[in-house]
């Protein structure tokens, strides 16, 4: 009977081998106890194991993930090849492709004092604030050895070169155009040296001139704020008289003017009135002589103060001060005569006394002046 069959009890030739029994241990030895029937044992074994840890290898170095902050600089055979975008990417294995990874997105900050000396022989110190980053992860790595330190210098150098251009009161008071100019001039710089940077700001927040001359610059300072203060008030001045005096202008002119057309006008009328009289006095010579000389002498005594008084055919006036009280008494009366009208009189009589009996009644026409 075999071994085997049901209901032997294996005592025959051939016994039943006895079963062994499973390590019940837990660990390493239970990881490992499953793969050891994958790669048997001896030489063909251990031969298996570098094949897995060959493969796996070449999967983690062939695997590249670049994040959103980086880009990938692949150098195959120490040779440029290409840049990795941010993203999972595969390459060859090392030696043949190598990547350098670079944060390209990061702002970095340059920040320095130095000495300048402006075009008019002043040394100030200027302040410099410049943030940069990579652009080109190639020419950073392979265009210029320490771009960093390129970009210092560079600044420096640029900023040396504007001030010197500039004075004093151009540096201290109006740096924003100082400021362009360096940012335009230290980009085309790093442009020039293949630095792989970027400007993202450039800045020159402060200007002072050296601490041993402080004090003297401080006066030239105060100096300067009164003469912009007195230059403000007289310009204030200014605006405020100048149209003063261009309206007062205007009004005279405008007097002037209308003075101009008031003279004419009325020298033209007299001329006209003139004219009209010389043909009135053609035609009736006496009468015209007559009326002229009464509306003269009307006028005459109708602008002045006077004392009228009558005896026979004459016609006497005294002209007095107005304002002056006068007392009774005798009166010097000069003689008025109407030519080829009045009797003449002696001087004796023209310049006799006449006592003073009071003003006489105003006559209510010129015909009883004449009479």
């Amino acid at each position: 009977m075999a071994w085997n069959t049901p209901g032997s009890d294996n005592s025959g030739d051939n016994p039943r081998p006895p079963r062994q029994r499973k390590p019940q241990g837990r660990g390493l030895d239970a990881v490992i106890e499953p793969l050891r029937g994958l790669f048997g044992n001896g030489g063909g074994g251990i031969l298996r194991w570098v094949a897995l840890l060959i493969g796996l290898w070449l999967v983690f170095n062939c695997f590249v993930l670049v994040t959103e902050q980086e880009r990938g600089v692949v150098l195959r055979f120490g040779v440029f090849s290409r840049v990795l975008q941010p993203g999972p990417h595969f390459k060859a294995p090392w030696p043949i492709e190598r990547v350098t990874k670079l944060n390209a997105t990061q702002s970095q900050a340059y920040t320095e004092t130095i000495p300048v000396l402006t075009r008019d022989g002043n040394m100030v110190n200027v302040e410099i604030n410049a943030q940069y980053r990579i652009e080109s992860p190639r020419l950073f790595l392979f265009g210029s050895r320490k771009p960093d330190d390129v970009l210092k210098q560079a600044a420096q150098s640029a900023v040396r070169e504007q001030i010197g251009r500039s004075d004093l009161d151009t540096v201290l008071g109006a740096r924003s155009v100082l400021t362009a100019q360096v940012r335009q001039r230290l980009q085309a710089s790093l442009k020039d040296y293949e630095t792989g940077l970027i400007l993202t700001e450039l800045n020159l927040p402060n200007a002072r001139p050296p601490d041993e001359v402080k004090d003297a610059f401080d006066e030239a300072q105060r100096a300067n704020a009164d003469k912009t203060t007195s230059i403000n008030q007289a310009q204030a001045y200014a605006k405020q008289i100048v149209p003063e005096a261009r309206g007062e202008a205007q009004r005279v002119r405008t007097t002037a003017e209308g003075y101009k057309t008031s003279t004419v006008a009325r020298a033209q009328g007299d001329a006209t009135r003139f004219s009209l009289l010389v043909d009135q006095y053609k035609s009736a010579p006496d009468v015209t002589r007559k009326r002229l000389w009464l509306d003269t002498v009307q006028e005459v005594l109708s602008q002045n103060r006077k004392i009228v008084g009558g005896d026979s055919r004459q016609v006497l006036y005294v002209p007095m001060d107005r304002g002056v009280q006068t007392t009774p008494g005798p009166v010097s009366v000069p003689l008025m005569t109407q030519p080829e009208m009045l009797s003449p009189v002696t001087a004796t009589e023209s310049q006799s006394t006449v006592p003073y009996v009071g003003r006489p009644a105003r006559p209510k026409s010129r015909d009883e002046v004449i009479r």
